[in-house]
């Protein structure tokens, strides 16, 4: 049913805190989910989830876009906060290939030995390389391939939340891949970190204006924007932008 799916952005940042907004952290509820979902998990996603009032004792699922630290950096202390405080239920994490070991070495590099404890509830892994499809804790999957290196394929998610669907650009230049995923979408969560100045493996805003016509979703909400479109153009954008602490129900 439309508005079943509650979304609230925790954090929609950059990479560097601009606005003073705390990286991706995308919290996503519905009552025909087993428990919530985060849309990627930058560093300080622990703070953004208690600063909005959610549980990351709740989280049932992460899916992570790309490898870079202000989208999965945060993983690491969810997982331990996870472990001080008891957890049993099981915590699925969805990436890119190479999300495993990304893993494992920035638990070893930020808490040596973590990676290694054994916890009370199991972290299960699957990795997803562009063009795959996968159901993960109850949410259908699409895959496409971003342009965005970060030292593992990127990727551009269609989410099938019960229903709704949401696409997610995670960071990446212009691709058609972008709107094949927001194509008849309920929400497309895009980013826009620049107004239109060419910043290489970014979104620009120019270019969701140019290729507005082909995107198709019913609504489109703007994130990940840098201090330069905050401060000069936030005021101006085709579509509504996000805030820390933004609820929509979709």
């Amino acid at each position: 049913m439309s508005g079943d799916l509650t979304v609230t952005f925790a954090g929609c940042g950059d990479a560097f805190g601009s606005g003073g907004r705390f990286q991706a952290c995308i919290h996503l509820r519905h009552p025909g989910l087993p428990a919530p979902v985060l849309l990627d998990c930058g560093a300080t996603s622990l703070t953004a989830l208690r600063q909005a009032g959610l549980d990351p004792a709740g989280i049932g699922a992460v899916l992570v876009s790309h490898l870079h630290g202000d989208h999965f950096g945060g993983l690491p202390f969810l997982i331990l906060d996870a472990q001080f405080s008891g957890r049993t239920d099981p915590l699925a994490v969805a990436g890119p290939p190479g999300t495993g070991p990304r893993l494992t070495a920035a638990m070893e590099a930020m808490f040596p030995g973590s990676s290694q404890v054994k916890r009370k509830f199991e972290v299960a892994i699957t990795e997803l390389a562009p063009g795959e499809t996968a159901d993960v804790a109850g949410i259908g999957v699409q895959t496409a391939a971003a342009r965005h290196p970060s030292g593992a394929p990127a990727l551009i998610l269609r989410l099938d939340v019960r229903g709704t669907v949401v696409a997610y650009t995670g960071d990446t230049a212009w691709t058609p891949a972008i709107a094949t995923a927001a194509s008849g979408a309920d929400l497309l969560i895009a980013e826009a970190y620049v107004w239109d100045k060419p910043v290489p493996h970014h979104l620009r805003h120019a270019d969701l204006t140019e290729h507005g016509p082909a995107l198709g979703a019913r609504r489109t909400v703007l994130t990940h924007m840098s201090a330069g479109m905050l401060a000069r153009h936030r005021g101006q954008t085709c579509h509504e932008t996000a805030h820390d602490g933004l609820v929509l129900q979709v």
